[in-house]
């Protein structure tokens, strides 16, 4: 798949640092995984993953930049949250700068970070990818990896889980679009 999408492979290698463009990499392989374990389009999900973080290393200027020439509205707790940036500018920034119209890839790469209800298959995927990327190795990747082995829901509840608590630890604001995606998770059970 990789010589067929070298393009976007280029773009992130010149965008991102070293460890970030590996990270991409990694989850575009989760991603692919995911996607064959529980039906979704492997080729979509090798995109999503790839461009995922497209613009985390973006700085202030470059994000607003791109806020303001696609008119963005943003909340003002995503105002304030550098963390949220990325996603949301990076979904516009794929739709726009690269052509990419396919609603999957882009509603994936936009709720990567908070999840929402009622989230897609392909949502979900690249949400869970995110997490269990080969390079990731933060207390609890492996019991994230089993998880995603027993379903993706399984996975997001505690994906979910773990970005509130540490939200919260850290006192900072939760988006409601993750509180939405846990209650759901939750009200499926």
């Amino acid at each position: 798949m990789d010589s067929k999408y070298q393009s976007y492979i280029d773009l992130i290698k010149s965008k991102l640092s070293p460890y970030r463009f590996n990270h991409s990499v990694e989850v575009a392989k989760s991603a692919v995984y995911l996607a064959e374990k529980y039906g979704g389009d492997s080729e979509k999900m090798y995109v999503a993953g790839l461009l995922h973080d497209v613009l985390k290393e973006a700085d202030r200027d470059e994000t607003f930049y791109y806020v303001d020439k696609y008119v963005i509205p943003l909340t003002v707790l995503e105002e304030v949250t550098p963390k949220l940036w990325h996603a949301i500018v990076g979904a516009e920034f794929i739709r726009n700068e690269l052509g990419i119209d396919d609603d999957e890839i882009i509603t994936a790469v936009r709720y990567h970070t908070t999840g929402r209800k009622n989230m897609t298959l392909s949502e979900k995927i690249l949400f869970i990818a995110d997490f269990i990327s080969a390079d990731r190795d933060y207390n609890g990747a492996d019991e994230m990896r089993e998880r995603a082995e027993k379903s993706l829901e399984c996975a997001m509840d505690m994906g979910l889980s773990f970005t509130i608590a540490d939200l919260v630890e850290h006192g900072r604001p939760v988006h409601p679009d993750t509180v939405d995606a846990y209650n759901d998770i939750k009200l499926q059970e």
